[in-house]
């Protein structure tokens, strides 16, 4: 068998793992087995990408995997179990942040044009361009959601008139650039339609959390979470990696389909909390504390029981 044959069947492997991995964190009991599941599947998956993917730069590439998991294992060992959900978010920013990384060092690689002419460009640029949308939509509302739970920003929503209309507005304009993008991409240009809605798209990913109350960034985290895994998944059909693709497939459905769960229990309509009150007659936050809310009375165990 050769290298190639090698790298897929490693690929399929790490699939069925993190399968297996989802399904044991549906249950309490075989969460552990579960966890363990994934992080067998992504250090087959690492493997087999370094040592068969990757054919220079090991000295950068290793000092990276240092770098970054010592970073991990650190916060890891001193984040408590309260502060899991602000850590999931600024993981997940980070994940949106790789993305927008290899969408435009994939961009700027001088032998694109050599590789892809026609349609097979375009299809390119397309997918380069959504995970550059998506990952910078999924870094800066990460990077909110992770002020809010950790307590450095207000919790409460930033309601600003006319928010639905901004969001609106945003999202016809990012879909114009990408026509723009893929015009100029073909003569050699796109840079700045790319850069252009790059902030457009962290624009949005901060109006996007800011205007949800603390009281639903489980579900945004969720839902962030969602965003991270079609990322992923449109870096891998840009670069042409398999796995990224179903990794990122199951990681943005399972969390979407999460977040709806989330919102069922929590007796919330999924889209006005996603949209930040859209929907809803005034979307406004719940009464300040500075309100009267009556009178509190304590109450004994024994009390309780007559």
């Amino acid at each position: 068998m050769n290298i190639e044959g090698i790298i897929s069947v490693s690929y399929i492997i790490a699939t069925i793992l993190f399968i297996l991995a989802l399904g044991g964190l549906s249950n309490q009991e075989t969460a552990r087995r579960g966890n363990w599941y994934g992080i067998i599947g992504m250090a087959i998956a690492l493997v087999a990408t370094v040592l068969g993917v990757v054919t220079h730069n090991y000295i950068p590439l290793f000092v990276a995997l240092l770098v970054g998991g010592s970073i991990g294992l650190i916060a890891a060992r001193r984040v408590q179990m309260t502060q899991m959900p602000e850590l999931v978010a600024i993981l997940h920013s980070l994940v949106g942040l790789a993305a927008v990384a290899v969408g435009f060092a994939n961009f700027m690689d001088p032998d694109r044009l050599s590789h892809y002419v026609g349609v097979e460009l375009t299809i390119h640029d397309i997918e380069t361009y959504l995970g550059i949308l998506i990952g910078a939509v999924t870094f800066s509302g990460s990077v909110i959601a992770f002020g809010k739970l950790s307590g450095r920003m207000s919790g409460s929503p930033l309601t600003l008139p006319g928010r639905h209309y901004l969001n609106l507005a945003l999202l016809i304009s990012a879909i114009w650039f990408a026509y723009e993008f893929v015009v100029q991409s073909a003569g050699g240009g796109g840079m700045q339609p790319l850069i252009i809605m790059t902030v457009i798209a962290l624009l949005f990913g901060i109006h996007m959390v800011m205007a949800i109350g603390g009281a639903d960034m489980p579900v945004v985290v969720s839902m962030l979470n969602s965003y991270s895994g079609w990322a992923a998944s449109a870096t891998g059909f840009m670069l042409g990696n398999d796995l990224l693709i179903v990794t990122g497939a199951l990681v943005g459905s399972s969390g979407a389909i999460l977040s709806y769960i989330m919102c069922r229990a929590m007796n919330r309509k999924f889209l006005s909390v996603i949209a930040g009150g859209f929907g809803t007659g005034g979307g406004t936050a719940a009464a300040s504390s500075g309100e009267d809310q009556g009178e509190v009375v304590p109450i004994e165990a024994e009390e309780t029981a007559e």
